[in-house]
């Protein structure tokens, strides 16, 4: 008996573009951030940690063959026949010098197992110039570029220091798109200032830009971050959602989505060491059978509240 359709599931996704099982190795490369050295900013927008989402592996004094041959010692015990896609992770990955960029990304296409790119960046960080080469590279090699648009309010991405608006992420993503790129987004739900209709109506304006992929986390708040000094000021100007209000709201947001976008996670698992709030002690997995089961319950599916 099939499975009926609960929403577009990323490893669903990759089957598409890959017969064998795919992983994605994350890397730090040694970028910075125009939000950190001074041309946008200092200090990196609030919530930043990036102690939060890089392995033990991904330290910029190792090259990215090496950070690569690590992260392929660390999953190939499990599953040898797996291929692997280099996930530029940490900070801003098109911004830099055009040359070092491109010879970090050809050095790790020439890792043997790698068969493609994952590239996270800033809208407002992909001029013409690499997207033509990146255009290239995508008629040889499998490529997904993923920017963190993390809201579509304005006055969020100012009041979280993001230092771009909307505008850069409907522009860079269309641009990308148009070249023939797998374009996906990172948006973060629940950050200070957002009501829960805002978050609902984000999703339908997500929904009008050609993304293939979404990664949805909830706020974390995290040790050693501007927006932990800014609730310890003021904890009424934030609110933490509590697991089952958070699956509810996924699923009302999951709803409101464009059937074909790709959903890649629902969650952000940060180390436990470094979250202040929300602590809801489940892994990712078991927050998304909470979600599965809680779109069973209520006949939810991807895109029923969507209008074109």
């Amino acid at each position: 008996m099939d499975t009926p359709f609960l929403y577009n599931d990323f490893p669903v996704f990759l089957r598409l573009h890959f017969p064998e099982k795919v992983q994605k190795i994350s890397l730090n490369a040694g970028f910075t951030c125009p939000n950190r050295d001074g041309v946008k900013g200092r200090g990196g927008c609030t919530y930043c940690n990036n102690r939060t989402f890089n392995p033990g592996y991904c330290k910029t004094e190792k090259s990215v063959v090496r950070q690569l041959e690590e992260g392929k010692a660390f999953f190939s015990h499990k599953y040898p026949e797996m291929k692997y896609l280099a996930y530029f992770q940490a900070y801003t990955n098109t911004y830099g010098k055009p040359g070092d960029i491109k010879r970090k990304y050809e050095e790790a296409l020439q890792v043997d197992g790698v068969v493609g790119l994952v590239i996270g960046t800033r809208p407002d960080c992909m001029p013409d110039s690499l997207l033509d080469f990146l255009g290239t590279l995508n008629k040889e090699r499998f490529l997904l570029v993923e920017y963190g648009i993390e809201s579509t309010n304005d006055a969020t991405l100012k009041r979280i220091n993001r230092g771009h608006t909307y505008a850069d992420t409907v522009d860079a993503v269309e641009r990308t798109a148009a070249r023939g790129i797998l374009t996906g987004g990172h948006v973060i739900l629940g950050l200070p200032g957002e009501t829960y209709a805002g978050i609902i109506t984000q999703a339908g304006e997500l929904s009008k830009l050609p993304l293939a992929t979404l990664k949805i986390h909830q706020l974390q708040l995290i040790r050693g971050t501007r927006m932990a000094r800014e609730y310890e000021e003021c904890p009424a100007d934030f609110h933490f959602f509590g697991v089952n209000e958070y699956v509810d709201l996924v699923v009302d947001y999951v709803q409101h989505l464009r059937p074909g976008i790709a959903l890649e996670r629902f969650v952000s698992q940060s180390p436990r060491e470094l979250l202040i709030a929300p602590d809801w002690g489940l892994k990712n997995y078991e927050f998304t059978a909470r979600v599965r089961k809680r779109m069973k319950e209520l006949g939810a599916y991807q895109g029923k509240f969507y209008r074109d």
